[in-house]
């Protein structure tokens, strides 16, 4: 770990974090329920996702955004405290918010990976052209 890379890193964190807030104000949760959370959760993933695919691990940028920005962004500890709190009042509304989170969450890191590889050409889309 490098001074620069902590920087990107430390920088990244508060904008994702920044916007992590105002995207909590901007969306209440509703009867108890963290749409935010979830909201920031699943884009979060999903942007990810896209990063992981686009740019190699080695780069300031992936650094800066990933680890920074989208690391800020998202937020494991939200979702779990938001779940138990949510448990108290709802526990099957709980265990539904969980488990839609998590699948909700791979889904779109999976579909994030898809659709930042780059596009394979094809000969026969050439040769038309």
């Amino acid at each position: 770990m490098t001074a620069r890379r902590l920087l990107l890193v430390f920088a990244g964190g508060s904008i994702g974090t920044a916007v992590r807030l105002a995207v909590g104000l901007w969306m209440p949760d509703a009867g108890g329920f963290p749409f935010a959370t979830l909201a920031v959760n699943v884009l979060g993933a999903l942007l990810i996702g896209i990063l992981a695919a686009r740019l190699p691990q080695t780069t300031g940028l992936r650094v800066f955004l990933g680890t920074g920005v989208l690391g800020g962004f998202t937020t494991y500890s939200a979702f779990m405290t938001g779940t138990v709190a949510l448990w108290a009042d709802a526990p099957l509304l709980a265990f539904v918010y969980a488990a839609g989170s998590l699948v909700l969450g791979l889904g779109a890191a999976a579909l994030g990976l898809r659709l930042g590889r780059p596009r394979a050409t094809h000969p026969v889309a050439e040769a038309a052209s």
